[in-house]
């Protein structure tokens, strides 16, 4: 089984984020994407304080599908600079962690 990896991303608004979780999942790189509520996101871009109205996905992968993931969220996401952050996971169900690994090995998914 596949390292498992959380990774975080916001995008601008829910038909966005929607889109990108279609993407993600019809590729096979993410087995499963958990779209948040719109959150606020306070931050510095080119030197100044910017506030927006983000959304946050939540997308579970493997570290095997990672690159394929993060090339999909940078062809795709409407930003000059994505936040794309892999968090490992180190705990889980392993019912649920092998069918992550399952779901985004592209020899073991089902079609």
């Amino acid at each position: 089984m596949s390292e498992i990896l959380l990774v975080m991303t916001n995008l601008p608004d829910a038909a966005s984020a929607l889109k990108l979780t279609r993407q993600l999942i019809e590729s096979g790189t993410a087995a499963c994407v958990t779209q948040l509520a719109p959150a606020t996101s306070t931050y510095r871009w080119q030197d100044k304080i910017e506030t927006a109205c983000e959304v946050p996905l939540l997308i579970k992968t493997t570290r095997d599908a990672y690159p394929r993931l993060e090339a999909l969220i940078l062809a795709s996401h409407p930003y000059e600079l994505p936040e794309i952050i892999a968090i490992p996971v180190t705990a889980g169900l392993p019912a649920y962690l092998n069918w992550v690994s399952q779901a985004t090995h592209p020899n073991l998914r089902e079609e």
